[in-house]
Order: C-alpha cells, then sequence, then structure tokens
C-alpha cells in the first residue's frame, strides 16, 4: 500500500554514481520546464512546498527523489524552455538519457504536458522515446484548470487525435490547482506498482 502523505525528499543528484541503488520502484514525473512538475508532485503527496515550485522555469537542474517508504518519486530536470547555457542543457540531457538507460526500477512515467497547447516537438520526441523502448507511461495534460469548459471539449478531442498514435496509453487531464484527475493518476501509479 502507498502511502502519499507520507514523502520525504531524499536527495538531489547532479550526476548517476549518486543514485541509490536500493531496488525501490520509481515512478518517474518528465516534462517540460514550465509544465508544472513540481506542482503535481505536491498536488499528488499532498504537500505545499515538498517539491520546490518556482515563477522561474528550469529550476529542477538536478535528478530529485522523493522518498514514500515503500516507493520513490523522481523529479527529471525539465526540458525546452529553461534560459540556460547549451553545456548545462548538455548535461541535463546526458544525466536524464543516462538515468533512462541504467535504471532498472522504472514502473511508470509520468509524462506532463500543458493541456494548453499542442504538445511541442521536445514532448513527442520523449513520447516516442518512452513508447519506442517499451518504458510504461501516462500522459497528465496539465494547467486543465486554465481552460473553460468549450476550450476545455475542443483540447480534449485535439489531445485524443495528438497521442491517437501511442495506442492503449492513458492520458489524464489534471490540475495541480483544483485537484481535478489527481485521484485518477495516484489510481494509476498503485496500478503500476
Amino acid at each position: 500500500m502507498i502511502n502519499f502523505n507520507n514523502a520525504d525528499f531524499e536527495k538531489s543528484i547532479g550526476n548517476l554514481s549518486q543514485m541509490t541503488d536500493d531496488k525501490l520502484p520509481e515512478i518517474v514525473f518528465s516534462g517540460r520546464s514550465n509544465v508544472g512538475k513540481s506542482s503535481l508532485i505536491n498536488k499528488i503527496l499532498n504537500r505545499k512546498s515538498l517539491a520546490r515550485v518556482s515563477s522561474k522555469p528550469g529550476k529542477t537542474v538536478n535528478i530529485n527523489l522523493y522518498n514514500l517508504k515503500n516507493i520513490r518519486f523522481v523529479d527529471l530536470p525539465g526540458y525546452g524552455y529553461a534560459k540556460v547555457s547549451f553545456d548545462e542543457k548538455k548535461r541535463w540531457s546526458n544525466l536524464v538519457e543516462g538515468y533512462f538507460r541504467e535504471s532498472e526500477n522504472i514502473r511508470l512515467v509520468v509524462q506532463i504536458v500543458d493541456m494548453r497547447h499542442t504538445p511541442s516537438a521536445q514532448d513527442f520526441q520523449m513520447l516516442d522515446f518512452l513508447y519506442s523502448k517499451k518504458i510504461p507511461f501516462i500522459v497528465a495534460a496539465s494547467k486543465c484548470d486554465k481552460l473553460n469548459k468549450t476550450q476545455k471539449d475542443i483540447r480534449t478531442g485535439e489531445l485524443s487525435d495528438e497521442l491517437s498514435e501511442y495506442k492503449n496509453i492513458n492520458w489524464i487531464a489534471c490540475s495541480s490547482v483544483t485537484g481535478e484527475g489527481i485521484n485518477t493518476i495516484k489510481s494509476l501509479i498503485v496500478e503500476s506498482i
């Protein structure tokens, strides 16, 4: 049984040699720098500020680990938006690619996209990677609270089309503000374990 209310920040790692090798099942959070990963993690864990939220995208520069006793949440650095040097982007890329290559404990990736917009080229790159490598994932379409009902209905149809090539993949409209979709994401996390 997973207790989502019993999580602690474990550590932040800047290179893979710092990764903990204890075989805990891992739930991975991935997405663009400004998509609301930290807010979503905080909402799932029913905490205000366990994962650091910033008004400036790209604050997660390392892989952040959160321990829930019998599973681990892995918060990957965001991609695509942050105004950082080429060298730093390259370091992030190597860190993330190395993590996916070396971790044998991934049970589920929560790939986060902004529901208001068509997924970016980098979002599709990530989705293609996960799908082709047969890494189990769901798509969390964040910020759905920022759409009115008509806009949400339109984007629901569009997003279903945009993600249609990824057969049998769940996508969930969600909001870190209203809590919409959070229980569904939790259920899928529990199912994956």
